[in-house]
């Protein structure tokens, strides 16, 4: 059985520089370089039961984080 198809995340450079500094910076809280990290992840075209499964957290939040960022 195939689910719903995932939308294709496509960052620019200016989103991916953000990100990705969120994801090094020490006082950012943990939730958002997390989501920071999903978002990455479901740049590089991962599935969001791989990410999920990197992270350690539930399929759905990661394609919470996919849809919201979309």
């Amino acid at each position: 059985m195939v689910g719903r198809q995932a939308g294709l995340v496509v960052l620019s450079d200016a989103d991916r520089n953000f990100l990705e500094s969120q994801v090094r910076r020490h006082k950012a809280p943990r939730s958002l370089s997390d989501r920071c990290r999903m978002v990455l992840l479901c740049a590089q075209g991962l599935q969001s039961k791989d990410v999920a499964q990197r992270l350690g957290v539930h399929e759905h939040t990661v394609g919470k984080w996919r849809r919201r960022f979309l």
